[in-house]
């Protein structure tokens, strides 16, 4: 039984060595080595030497016990398998010593892999690993720049989950928003939202790219921590994984409140030139018809005359051609009008008191303009001299008079109101356009039914009119424009539907008034707002951004809101240093909003801005005495002299 068990034993001995000759072998082989990589393929040698070695004495043994079976008294062929053996195994020794060199020279035995390399292709194992250490520190190095360009950009990039939370924030966007990445990371993207349908838009604009956009560009109106608001233009984009999922959504947004606002400036003033242009090419072609008309009506008036003279003894042909010679002194009258608006009539200018044409203009009004209308006359405080037709001056105020007659059917109020004005020279909506200087100052306000835009931007035109047919010729305020050009001045229109309307005219002075205080501080420049926060409460965007760009540039904090409701609940929120309020507003008066305020803070400074005259918002009660008014249009340095002063002002009173 032993020998049986030796047999086994050499047997299985053999074949785990011949495996593991072979799994040595076919990896080297594999990999091209079976002659450069001698360690491997000496042990590869002493595996297969020791497996031969223990098949021998295998077979040895299984060859001695059948010959003993048969001749139980023979001994010698096992003999000679003995020394077959043993000098296999002082092969195997040797190849061991072999082995044992080759491991003295590579130091390495059990190092992982170290088996199946040799020193070249470690060396390439070396190489390769370097160059990938290489390019991983410079794929970190772009990523790392790539990093820093998008926190230090000006641009606000912000990352969100696909259902709208924030989950990256910027620098830039921290700084376009006001708020810190700690406050903003988890949030949803609607505390950005300027009000709830904004909201709406937002998750649409989220739920197209979910579906599948590439991205989604659009302008929008989005609200800061402090409660202002700022025009942006964004850029939304999905995130995906390899599989194509959208995982997150980027967003870009950037600033252009300050281009939108020069846009719109710039559209204006290419409003203003177009207008003008229009203005000089129908005064052109106007011109030309009136000059031709004239002739023909002198020879239509004489020729009538003729007639008359020869027809003394038939009334009823005199009667006739009467009738005639008074359509010919009304069409005189029209052509006079045209040649007026084309300053193609002869005048007179002399100098003229403002204050004396206001008087006798009121003469006039007083007999005619109906009891239904309460006429209010605010002279000068100071002597205003002009240069101009004195017949022209009467004739632009009773053009504009009657016209507010008629757009107050059922009465009103007319304020007709002298002063002076500093422009700064880069006013809107002035008709033409006048350098920077001091003016006389003429306003003409009413309280009725007011003009559209659309009308608005044509009422200066000769013949157009909205009257009915028979009602009117569509000369009157052409004719108020030419005569207001021609003396060097210009006109402004401010007209809100329902509620009113005021024409300014500015001409020049003869010669200036003694400068005022006012007038000095205009030459100073104002001081700084110190952080200061101020509430603008103005219905009209374009110019709620423009008081906000003039402000914020100043260092005030602004808040903003188009109606007296959005005001009281960002004072509540926010509070503020001073109230900067439009008079007439949708719901909610200036002044009453103003009351409301001041139940919360009396002393909290406030200053009314309007475009109808103090006259009028005076004589309609809208207004308390000895409040501080900006009047529209105003100018950067009006708002913020203004503003300081009612600071200064509140400040002073009190005092303790």
């Amino acid at each position: 039984m032993p020998d049986q068990m030796f047999l086994l034993a050499n047997l299985v001995i053999m074949v785990a060595y011949a495996a593991i000759t072979t799994a040595i072998l076919v990896p080297v082989s594999r990999a091209g080595q079976l002659r450069t990589n001698r360690l491997a393929t000496a042990t590869a040698l002493i595996f297969f030497s020791c497996s031969v070695g223990h098949g021998l004495h295998a077979l040895s043994m299984l060859l001695a016990e059948l010959r003993l079976a048969r001749h139980p008294a023979s001994h010698a062929a096992s003999a000679d398998w003995f020394w077959t053996s043993a000098a296999w195994d002082v092969l195997t020794a040797t190849v061991a010593v072999y082995y044992w060199t080759l491991r003295r020279s590579y130091g390495l035995l059990l190092a992982r892999g170290a088996i199946y390399d040799d020193p070249w292709s470690r060396n390439r194992l070396d190489e390769a690993d370097a160059r990938e250490r290489a390019a991983r520190d410079v794929a970190e190095a772009q990523r790392a720049m790539l990093a820093t360009v998008v926190q230090d950009t000006e641009d606000a990039i912000a990352g969100l989950t696909p259902d709208g939370r924030f989950t990256a924030w910027n620098g830039g966007a921290e700084r376009l928003f006001g708020y810190t990445a700690e406050e903003v990371l988890g949030q949803p993207v609607s505390i950005l939202a300027e009000r709830h349908g904004t909201v709406a838009d937002q998750m649409d604009v989220l739920s197209r790219v979910r579906g599948g956009a590439r991205s989604v560009s659009y302008e929008a109106r989005r609200l800061r921590k402090d409660g202002t608001v700022v025009d942006v233009a964004m850029t939304v984009s999905p995130i995906r994984d390899p599989a194509g999922t959208v995982t997150g959504i980027s967003l870009v947004a950037r600033d252009i409140t300050a281009a939108k606002e020069s846009a719109e400036r710039q559209r204006a003033v290419q409003e203003r030139t177009q207008q003008a242009q229009r203005m000089e090419s129908l005064g052109n072609l106007a011109g030309g018809v009136a000059h031709d008309f004239n002739n023909i009506l002198a020879i239509i008036a004489n020729y009538t005359e003729f007639a008359i003279e020869e027809t003394a003894g038939q009334p009823a042909v005199q009667a006739d051609l009467v009738q005639v010679r008074t359509a010919v002194e009304r069409a005189t009258n029209l052509t006079r009008q045209l040649l007026t608006f084309t300053r193609g009539d002869a005048i007179q200018p002399r100098d003229v008191s403002l204050n004396a044409a206001l008087a006798e203009v009121q003469a006039m009004l007083e007999r005619t303009i109906g009891e239904h209308i309460h006429l209010v006359t605010v002279p000068s405080a100071t002597p205003l001299t002009v240069h101009a037709d004195p017949g022209q001056v009467q004739q632009v105020l009773l053009n504009l008079a009657i016209n507010a007659r008629d757009a107050m059917p059922d009465g009103g109020t007319l304020v007709l109101e002298a002063n002076t004005a500093d422009l700064d020279g880069d006013e809107v909506n002035m008709q033409p356009p006048l350098p920077a200087g001091r003016y006389a100052r003429l306003l003409i306000s009413d309280t009725g039914e007011g003009i559209p835009p659309e009308v608005a931007e044509r009422v200066f035109e000769p013949f157009f009119t909205t009257k009915p047919r028979g009602k009117g010729t569509g000369l009157g305020l052409a004719t108020v424009y030419g005569i207001i050009t021609e003396a060097g001045g210009s006109i402004n229109l401010y007209s809100e539907p329902g509620v009113g309307t005021t024409f300014r005219i500015y001409l020049p002075l003869v010669e200036s008034p003694t400068e005022t205080t006012d007038g000095a501080d205009r030459r100073t420049d104002p001081p700084r707002g110190d952080g200061r926060t101020v509430l603008v409460v103005e219905d009209e965007v374009a110019l709620s951004r423009i008081i906000t760009r003039i402000l914020t540039e100043n260092d005030y904090r602004v808040l903003t809101a188009a109606d007296g409701t959005t005001a009281l609940s960002m004072y509540r929120q926010h509070g503020c240093d001073l109230l900067l309020t439009d008079v007439i507003m949708p719901g909610m008066s200036g002044p009453r909003l103003a009351e409301l305020l001041h139940e919360h803070r009396p002393d909290l400074p406030v200053i009314y801005m309007s475009g109808y005259s103090n006259g009028l918002l005076g004589t309609t009660h809208v207004l308390e005495e000895d409040i501080a008014f900006l009047e529209k249009p105003f100018t950067a340095a009006d708002l913020l002299h203004k503003v300081a002063a009612t600071r200064t002002a509140g400040a002073a009173s009190h005092t303790p």
